[in-house]
């Protein structure tokens, strides 16, 4: 099932909406952190009142989720410019992810910055090899999202993956919703260095959005995470969006706990 036939199908609470997760939406034993992500977004938005565009989320991933998950939002503070909405999913087994959203509208500055370009060496999409995941990949990858390789294969491993990546079938969710939900679809960073089989969990996302409106072709987006730090389980990643043209979406940092 779509996420988007799944938010159509949710069960409306007093101060937020119920879903159940399917199992293709699975990741091991909870759901895949970008659709728990997508799920707090929409609760934000129905806190009530103007909200300006999504420019920067904090997600906490506390525990693990699956069945029956619930999604509530409360206002934080609303500024002239900005508003701070903290939203909370909650499980079977307690609270799964807590996540502030920043709703900013745009201000004049005379600052005008973009070091933000894709990767020197990238592969066009259409001339990009599919990944095919393999059986004991993730229930999410298997089932929703369409990966291609966007980077020559190394000759040696390297703690940097860079995919191109879309929802299959082709989303009905407007295009931030959908960024948020796939700007976490890529493996750990560190993954590549490591043996498959260890267990690995994302604990916190930063992400800033760097457009208020963000738009790609045929749903393709580019997705990079690159790990700058793995010591006594705890590693360090930074994760970059870009949109079909090459135009950057988001830039995010992620904390991955290792067990192994």
């Amino acid at each position: 099932m779509s996420f988007a036939a799944i938010l159509a199908g949710a069960e409306a609470l007093d101060d937020g909406f119920a879903v159940v997760v399917p199992e293709t939406w699975m990741q091991g034993r909870t759901t895949y952190g970008g659709f728990t992500a997508a799920l707090a977004l929409v609760a934000a938005r129905q806190v009530g009142g103007e909200l300006p565009p999504l420019r920067s989320a904090v997600v906490s991933f506390v525990g693990p989720a699956s069945g029956r998950v619930e999604a509530r939002a409360r206002e934080l503070r609303r500024g002239r410019n900005a508003v701070w909405v903290e939203a909370r999913v909650e499980g079977e087994g307690g609270t799964a992810l807590t996540a502030t959203f920043v709703f900013m509208a745009a201000v004049p500055s005379a600052l005008s910055l973009n070091d933000a370009a894709p990767p020197a060496e990238l592969i066009a999409r259409d001339e990009a090899m599919p990944f095919n995941p393999p059986p004991l990949a993730p229930a999410f990858l298997r089932h929703h999202l369409e990966v291609r390789f966007a980077l020559p294969r190394p000759a040696e491993r390297r703690a940097d993956l860079c995919h191109w990546v879309r929802l299959k079938p082709a989303s009905a969710v407007e295009p931030m919703l959908e960024l948020v939900l796939l700007a976490d679809a890529l493996p750990p960073a560190a993954l590549p260095l490591m043996n498959p089989a260890t267990p690995i969990s994302s604990m916190t996302w930063q992400v800033n959005l760097l457009t208020a409106a963000p738009q790609t072709e045929d749903g393709w987006w580019l997705l990079r995470s690159t790990a700058d730090y793995a010591q006594h389980g705890c590693s360090s990643q930074r994760m970059q969006v870009w949109n079909s043209a090459g135009e950057p979406m988001a830039i995010g940092m992620q904390s991955i706990a290792l067990f192994g």
